[in-house]
């Protein structure tokens, strides 16, 4: 079996994205381990925070039920403070994940990578998915992480299949839906979101794992303009959009493969 490394931005970053795979990983008996960059102080206040507590400090609670939840082995985190979005502020704040000199923060993740003896690493596209300026740091350091450790692993780039958002797009409009949502406009960095099919490598089919992913998405409450409407999907509508999970592999032959990308691990 392999030691598979999962590299987040932010939490609850594993619940949306990767949390299917993490979950079959764990099932078919591989070790899943965690690394989360940020500490995400810049997601949602929620209103009952407690006297003293912090949002940093929530967002570890919930990320520690949602690894429970995914049955994860190990959480690392990497110490980077959240990045915020394209253009603010917090972009240029020190200790800001965006910011950080990419080989130091590359050794943070490959000291995991040596660790663990990973044999793959896991992290995000070229946009990090739709432009979030830490997504797209993860590739970075995804990458030259890789590069550094002692036993160079694997490396896949987890993405979302654009066309096939689009095709539930225009299915919703089709539907009468009136969704101010589409894939194909411009995201964060001002590229459209995820990756066209043809260019993707793997679909992994994660239907059997998807309430595990509801539960560790429910484990980030505090989240609720992002978790809360993916949570508010009715069932068919969540297994269509959460049901398959995509990942690009560098080097690897033009084609998208139904199938399970660790089984050769």
């Amino acid at each position: 079996m392999s030691t598979i490394v999962f590299l987040h931005a932010h939490p609850d970053d594993e619940a949306s994205q990767t949390s299917g795979t993490m979950a079959r990983a764990v099932d078919e008996g591989h070790r899943v381990v965690l690394v989360v960059a940020t500490n995400g102080d810049h997601g949602t206040a929620p209103d009952d925070l407690a006297e003293g507590e912090t949002v940093v400090e929530r967002r570890r609670a919930e990320l520690a039920a949602s690894a429970g939840a995914i049955g994860l082995h190990r959480v690392v985190w990497l110490g980077y403070a959240d990045s915020g979005m394209t253009g603010w502020e917090q972009n240029a704040h020190e200790g800001a994940f965006t910011g950080a000199d990419l080989d130091e923060a590359a050794r943070r993740f490959a000291d995991v990578l040596d660790e663990e003896d990973a044999d793959v690493a896991v992290g995000y596209d070229w946009h990090g998915g739709y432009g979030h300026p830490d997504h797209v740091q993860v590739h970075r350091v995804l990458h030259r992480g890789a590069e550094l450790a002692a036993r160079r692993p694997r490396v896949l780039e987890s993405s979302m299949n654009r066309d096939a958002m689009r095709r539930m797009y225009e299915l919703a409009k089709a539907a009468g839906r009136d969704d101010d949502w589409d894939p194909d406009r411009p995201m964060d960095d001002g590229n459209p979101m995820g990756t066209p099919e043809a260019e993707l490598h793997w679909r992994v089919d994660v239907r059997p794992q998807l309430e595990r992913k509801r539960t560790a998405l429910g484990a980030h409450a505090s989240q609720t303009s992002d978790v809360g409407m993916m949570l508010a999907m009715p069932p068919e509508v969540f297994e269509a959009v959460f049901g398959f999970e995509h990942y690009l592999e560098p080097g690897r032959t033009v084609g998208l493969v139904d199938g399970w990308p660790f089984a050769a691990a």
